[in-house]
């Protein structure tokens, strides 16, 4: 079976069956290649409905999860994005067919070596990529019309929400360690509107406003 075949049978059987019907995020799933974003030992499971491991502890989420959050963040082609968490690439690139920016934070500096190797020989020009605290954002560019968290926080870091613009979504794991809620939160000026898209398991948000810890250079 084609990669492509592979691609088109993901987004048939995991996506559309479980209500993802967002035709410009469907679209980007179809043309991102999951496997060039895993280790060569992981490519033959690549389009499985599963996360998988990837270097420094950390995943790259399954693709509906992927879809999910696309999909949430009602993305328009003129928006300017930041993903807190860049693991292996992956959302980013998903992302990054939707925006016009995306802007991605990591705090293992080997991953986001190797995430920016990908973006460049895969050739998404669109995608900025910086080391440090995603729970802090990225100020320089704010603020961003959505905000993509790939770990999971005890609650919602202030300097996200302060990043988010007016009428801007976030969408972020909320919960302890093991079981969290997928949350989506809109920002109404002063106002902050959230809504749970369901349960979820993500890796811990760790940072000065996640579960604490320094960054790693």
């Amino acid at each position: 079976m084609s990669r492509e075949t592979e691609r088109l049978a993901m987004i048939r059987e995991q996506l559309k069956s479980r209500n993802i019907q967002d035709d410009r995020v469907l679209q980007a799933m179809a043309v991102v290649p999951r496997h060039r974003f895993v280790a060569p030992s992981y490519e033959a499971q690549a389009y499985d409905d599963q996360a998988l491991p990837i270097a420094a502890g950390q995943t790259i989420s399954q693709p509906f999860i992927v879809a999910l959050t696309a999909a949430a963040l009602s993305l328009k082609p003129t928006d300017r994005v930041l993903e807190v968490g860049t693991g292996s690439g992956y959302a980013a690139a998903v992302l990054s067919r939707l925006a016009a920016e995306v802007y991605t934070v990591e705090r293992h500096r080997e991953l986001a070596i190797t995430a920016a190797r990908r973006f460049d020989d895969l050739g998404y020009p669109n995608i900025w990529v910086q080391v440090g605290d995603g729970t802090r954002g990225w100020d320089e560019y704010a603020p961003f019309d959505a905000i993509a968290v790939a770990a999971a926080g005890p609650s919602l870091p202030r300097s996200l929400l302060l990043q988010l613009a007016d009428g801007g979504r976030l969408v972020i794991p909320l919960g302890g360690r093991d079981e969290q809620r997928l949350t989506r939160v809109v920002r109404h000026g002063d106002r902050y509107r959230q809504e749970s898209l369901g349960p979820v398991r993500f890796v811990p948000l760790i940072g000065v406003e996640g579960w604490g810890k320094a960054v790693e250079e």
